[in-house]
């Protein structure tokens, strides 16, 4: 009670009215399988289309397993069956072999991670989940696409400066440094580096020729030539618009044509090669360009290419280009050489801004976290990306890539910067054990015992199971049984086998006797969304599934998820007939039929259990909608004071929920008095009752009935006079 001992107004606050109680969502379903990627320990996450399904879980290609022969991806083409026929909302526990001695990334189970290292180790992609998707194609695409390269011709040179020179009929007079260059090879020809001494130039390296005669020196100064007989070259460097080159700034130099400048730079000859990667220290007279061997290939050492010997060809040379700042895509190809002749491939994940540092901010190994931050990044970032803070990043980024996509490129689309993933594999196939999953606290929880996470799961499927031998595929069944019944408000729904009889469908039924199971037969023929084939059998489960959501939306729990359209069948892998299904009806077995004139149609609404009190879905499905949507809204009564006010409460609470029930139609009667009774009073409590603390409510419904047998009786009258 309220403490009054101020004088003054008191407002407070007071319900007149009993609580209410709402009706829980019965469409919500979960599927446990395995699939192409995605996490597998942990809460899973809701998925509200299949193209998010896609998004983190993987496309519909089929699975590839240890034994080499691919199977068909039943778990996300159920989840496409599911939404295709109304689901809207499921939640994915994806399952491998040994998925219970794996780790939160995935490793210790049969199923392996992609990747890609450098030799050192220093820089290391891999996939963030196991699976043979996860052989991806990573591209670079280089952002800093400004042409660095310029040569302008000068009269007027700076001191020390480096510049190419050509020149003819070079007379005797020129020499500076007497003996040099005795006086009978001049006049000479001159194409070399030259740098600036004061008034003269000293040649570093070059093609001197006396007439035909190349002539060999030391060393030779010589005093500036008139511009009449000789032209001094420059290459100026641009500066690039994200920030001035600086020493051991990332380069490539591409050239337009076999290229031989041996013999004016004074270096070796790097062959037929056309892009070349190195590193330029870009002084202000002599800048150069370093091309180590190792991220050249065919290059017997390094090289120390002087910048100004490119003015010798300057019509080879395409571009220089610095080598800073990236964007990475990650591509999902059957076979890397489809990209090497200039395929697009699908694109799966895109981050840019990626710069070659080691520990920047914007580096891969920042952008590409093992555990990223957000909880759409953990679900949908494909790869991760390890980096030692000493790394040389661009060089070692050179040797991961494709030599062939970078050597021989693509005539118009040019060179392509790929790094192959490998030995990504989805491992054996998942078993039982695997589908029950475990409890962990601290890696997570798998399998079917993940989905305990989630409070609002309605329906449990293992369509990937029925592709298991039968020992195998009714030991998950089991599994999934436990779960539903420790859950309590859950139901499962059983596929059959692949090209059962009609006796061995029977004899399979009869292993299973439970009110939460629904078993259906048969498999469900389909188009091959994937192109692969012209068709396909599938496990009903997904599409029996997004059945029982739609009509669940559309007409009721109450209704019974039969005589509706299974959208997406072609027709069934047997076509059932009706004396066929007069054996298997009466054994629980719903059976799918192609209708003449009615499409292909769920035909059967029983369950699996014995107990004719439980035989129908609706009626179970029904009772358990009842009973959590009371269970929800009435954990406010706990520790209340457990007395004639609370019961009168609980009682008009209940009362008013199944009177909105009757009234939409949901409950058999005339009335309300003939469609439910509530009674929470002393006669459902005894003195023992209460001095535990137990409060008793009894509560009766008259559930509807589905009209499985229509029944009209006709007869001849005699006509009335």
């Amino acid at each position: 009670m309220p403490e009054y001992l101020a004088p003054g107004v008191y407002i407070e606050e007071k319900s007149f009215r009993a609580r209410s109680i709402e009706g829980v969502g019965t469409s919500v379903a979960a599927i446990v399988g395995p699939t192409r990627t995605g996490p597998f320990r942990g809460k899973p996450e809701p998925v509200t289309s299949f193209a998010e399904f896609e998004r983190i879980y993987g496309d519909l290609d089929d699975l590839k397993f240890s034994n080499n022969k691919p199977q068909l991806n039943f778990t996300a083409l159920a989840a496409r069956a599911f939404f295709d026929n109304g689901g809207k909302q499921l939640f994915v526990s994806r399952v491998v072999k040994d998925v219970n001695s794996s780790n939160v990334s995935g490793d210790g189970s049969s199923a392996t991670r992609a990747e890609k290292a450098s030799a050192d180790g220093k820089l290391k992609f891999q996939s963030r989940f196991p699976g043979s998707v996860g052989n991806y194609v990573l591209e670079v695409y280089w952002q800093d696409s400004e042409n660095l390269f310029s040569i302008a011709a000068t009269t007027a040179p700076e001191e020390a400066e480096e510049l190419y020179l050509e020149a003819s009929n070079v007379p005797k007079e020129v020499r500076v440094a007497a003996g040099d260059l005795e006086a009978a090879k001049f006049p000479l020809s001159i194409k070399a580096r030259v740098k600036r001494n004061g008034a003269h130039f000293d040649v570093l390296s070059g093609e001197i020729k006396s007439g035909n005669e190349v002539v060999v020196l030391n060393r030779l100064v010589i005093a500036q030539l008139p511009a009449a007989t000789s032209k001094l070259s420059r290459i100026q460097l641009r500066q690039p618009a994200g920030g001035g080159l600086q020493d051991n700034d990332a380069v490539e130099l591409r050239l337009s044509d076999v290229t031989d400048l041996s013999a004016i730079s004074g270096v070796a000859h790097w062959g037929t090669l056309k892009i070349l990667k190195g590193f330029i220290k870009p002084l202000s007279n002599a800048s150069v360009i370093t091309i180590p061997a190792a991220q050249n290939p065919s290059l017997a050492g390094n090289i120390d290419l002087p910048v100004s010997a490119l003015a010798a060809l300057p019509g080879n040379v395409s571009a220089l280009l610095v080598r800073r700042n990236f964007d990475l895509e990650v591509l999902r190809v059957d076979d890397i050489d489809t990209l090497r002749k200039g395929a697009s491939g699908e694109v799966v994940y895109r981050v840019g801004g990626l710069s070659t540092s080691a520990t920047a901010d914007d580096s891969l190994a920042k952008k590409l976290l093992a555990d990223p931050a957000t909880k759409d990044a953990k679900l949908t970032q494909p790869i991760a990306c390890t980096v030692a803070s000493d790394a040389a990043v661009f060089s070692l980024l050179h040797s991961l890539f494709d030599h062939q996509a970078v050597i021989n490129p693509h005539p118009v689309n040019g060179p392509r910067y790929l790094i192959e993933l490998q030995n990504g594999s989805d491992g054996d196939i998942p078993e039982s054990g695997d589908y029950a999953g475990e409890v962990h606290d601290k890696h997570g929880n798998t399998g079917l015992a993940a989905l305990e996470q989630v409070e609002d799961i309605a329906i449990v499927m293992t369509p990937a199971a029925a592709a298991l031998d039968t020992t195998q595929h009714l030991a998950v069944v089991i599994e999934m049984q436990k779960h539903c019944k420790r859950m309590q408000y859950r139901f499962g729904i059983v596929d059959s086998e692949a090209n059962m009889s009609v006796s061995e469908i029977r004899d399979f039924k009869s292993s299973l006797d439970d009110s939460r199971l629904a078993l259906y037969y048969p498999w469900v023929v389909t188009s091959d969304p994937t192109g692969k084939r012209n068709t396909i059998s599938l496990p009903p489960a997904g599409f029996i599934a997004g059945v029982y959501a739609n009509t669940d939306v559309t007409r009721g729990v109450h209704k019974a998820p039969a005589n509706e359209v299974v959208l997406g069948a072609l027709y069934f892998e047997q076509e059932i007939n009706r004396f066929q299904q007069e054996l298997l009806n009466p054994n629980g077995i719903n059976c799918l039929r192609s209708m003449p004139g009615r499409g292909q149609r769920v035909w059967g609404a029983r369950t699996t259990s014995s107990d004719p009190e439980w035989k129908y879905i609706n009626v179970r499905r029904y009772f358990l909608f009842l009973e959590r949507s009371i269970d929800k809204s009435s954990q406010w009564a706990v520790f209340e004071p457990n007395g004639e006010s609370l019961w009168a409460s609980i009682r008009i609470s209940i009362e008013d929920f199944l009177y909105n029930e009757w009234l939409n139609g949901h409950l058999l009667g005339a009335t309300p008095k003939h469609a439910y009774f509530v009674r929470c009073d002393r006669s459902t409590m005894t003195q023992n009752d209460l001095d535990n603390g137990r409060l008793v409510c009894e509560v009766g419904v008259a559930a509807l009935k589905p009209a499985e047998f229509v029944i009209f009786r006709i007869g001849q009258k005699t006509a009335d006079a």
